[in-house]
């Protein structure tokens, strides 16, 4: 392990921060010491879940947080060895060199030794150290000298060594919602963070809820910016809090008109074919905060009410965005919801798709459906005159499939988008006998 790990020269122990208490920044100083004061992730603490029982009966196991920044993986760390009763040491990949790394097993042996107290290692940003450095820890974990904990903002399957990750649980975080942030930031102002309570303009409050993009740590930090540039006198206003995040106020409410009004405004610009208007419409709802969920499944829709066949790799596109917005998340989600948005606009436009199936279901709401024809029929065992078309040299059976009532029906109608595809219709259609 010890040519694995940075420089030689030994260095002071870390995980145990020298900044005095009230220097230390806003996000940390009101970092939760227990479960009942933790804000966000429903799913990972719901009652009953892996994790929560590990927390609630002090039972810590080694396990990787993946999650955005600010989603509390390093609160969720220090909760866990809080709650089992280990020593926390701490170390981020970035800086983490050999001497730092056989510091803490060397405590962790100590401790063990002299008291039989477990250790936490806790590994901010653990995809930063590479293969060798990843696998040099493995002998530690699996002797159960530290129970390590792992953090990252990147995907640890691609990202962490897979003989690490079977030794660990992986846990997924999500990005904080608007109104949880909010429940941070008013936990600050009420107890005094910001001077007294009536000073500051909850518009101010929202904004910083809504723009900090789940980040509590950005939120948490700006609101201290802004309660610092407002002086101990003056009200913080929005104005401060746009200065402190370095972000305008948008106009956008995503319970309100105007969150309709921007996907609507989205959808527009893109089937109008205007890359730049369907980004800049995009980037309005990522801005305000918008839920990429609900972005990318109206992609989804406009790939096929929009485009359909004239273009069909535009719903492979869009489905692959949304399968992207499910395993990314925001920030970085928004750069596969910025390719499906140009793709989307340049796509070629059809709403034959669209137009085809609702004059499918206008014919059954008004005739009627039909049982199908016997040849049809999987229940109707002694009909043997369903001529199946792989059997026939062009693959075509001229043989009627719909049902007595429905002959002659035509919804699909291909327009100049799908020119192909009408070609082959016309050519089926002749063949059955309806030119």
């Amino acid at each position: 392990m010890e040519r694995l790990f940075g420089g030689d020269e030994p260095s002071a122990p870390r995980g145990r921060s020298t900044m005095l208490p009230e220097q230390a920044p806003l996000a940390t100083r009101l970092r939760p010491t227990k479960l009942g004061e933790f804000v966000g992730q429903e799913r990972l603490l719901a009652s009953g879940s892996t994790l929560r029982r590990a927390i609630e009966e002090g039972r810590a196991h080694s396990m990787i947080l993946h999650g955005p920044p600010g989603s509390g993986k390093t609160t969720l760390a220090r909760i866990v060895a809080d709650a089992s009763g280990a020593a926390f040491e701490e170390e981020s990949a970035v800086q983490a060199g050999r001497a730092e790394v056989r510091a803490v097993l060397q405590r962790a042996r100590e401790r063990i030794a002299t008291s039989g107290q477990r250790t936490i290692f806790f590994l901010d940003e653990i995809h930063r150290f590479n293969k060798a450095q990843q696998d040099a820890l493995l002998p530690a974990v699996e002797e159960g000298l530290v129970t390590l904990i792992g953090a990252t903002t990147e995907n640890p399957y691609f990202e962490v060594n897979s003989a690490l990750l079977s030794r660990a649980h992986v846990y997924e975080l999500e990005s904080l919602r608007p109104a949880q942030v909010r429940v941070l930031l008013e936990r600050a102002i009420g107890r005094g963070h910001c001077g007294r309570r009536g000073r500051i303009d909850w518009a101010a409050v929202d904004f910083l809820a809504e723009r900090s993009a789940g980040d509590a740590r950005t939120a948490l930090n700006a609101l201290e910016l802004a309660c610092e540039a407002a002086g101990p006198d003056d009200r913080v206003t929005l104005a401060h809090a746009e200065d402190a995040l370095q972000r305008r106020a948008l106009l956008y409410d995503r319970q309100a008109d105007r969150h309709y009004d921007t996907i609507s405004a989205w959808i527009k610009a893109t089937r109008g074919s205007d890359p730049d208007a369907s980004l800049y419409y995009l980037a309005v709802m990522l801005e305000g905060g918008e839920d990429p969920r609900f972005i990318v499944r109206r992609m989804v829709v406009l790939a096929s009410e929009d485009i359909g066949n004239a273009d069909p790799q535009a719903l492979s596109l869009a489905t692959a965005a949304a399968a992207a917005v499910e395993h990314v998340g925001m920030p970085e989600c928004q750069f596969a919801l910025a390719q499906a948005a140009i793709y989307l606009s340049l796509a070629t436009k059809s709403d034959t798709v669209k137009r085809a199936v609702i004059a499918a279901r206008e014919h059954i709401r008004e005739h009627g459906a039909e049982p199908p024809p016997p040849h049809l029929r999987s229940s109707t065992r002694s009909d043997r005159s369903y001529e199946n078309p792989h059997r026939r040299p062009d693959h075509f059976s001229p043989q009627e499939l719909m049902p007595d009532s429905a002959i002659g029906a035509s919804f699909y109608q291909p327009d100049d988008a799908e020119a192909a595809l009408r070609e082959r219709l016309e050519q089926i259609r002749r063949a059955r006998g309806r030119a």
